[in-house]
């Protein structure tokens, strides 16, 4: 089982995400912008993170990062989440290869559900 990294800089929201995935007994680690996301999740490996999850409301070009992890190689599934209304932006975290792009109120719903695939292997 790898690492979870996500990147989210609503303290609030990050905390509610590190003690659901502590509860579930999956690693977790934060991160608050694409640099630390790009250095985290490493290049074609990234063999050790298992999901990345990434508010797409995020300041620090989330999306950019996205084009970035992906034009390295690194095939680890990514699980985006934004406001319902941002349609176009999801379509843009689609293109960018996110597995799955879902309204904030989803994500949050399916949180535990979200971690528990990660931990089990199984994120798409």
């Amino acid at each position: 089982m790898g690492k979870v990294i996500a990147l989210v800089d609503d303290l609030f929201f990050r905390a509610r995400i590190a003690e659901t995935a502590r509860h579930l007994g999956v690693e977790f680690e934060a991160v608050s912008d694409s640099k630390a996301l790009l250095e985290s999740a490493g290049g074609a490996g990234g063999a050790e993170t298992s999901l990345i999850l990434v508010d797409l409301n995020a300041r620090g070009g989330a999306l950019e990062a996205l084009g970035k992890l992906r034009a390295s190689g690194n095939q680890t599934p990514i699980v985006a989440f934004l406001s319902h209304v941002q349609t176009e932006l999801a379509e843009q975290a689609r293109a960018a290869g996110c597995a799955e792009v879902m309204p904030r109120s989803k994500f949050t719903q399916n949180l535990a559900a979200i971690l528990e695939r990660a931990k089990t292997g199984g994120a798409t």
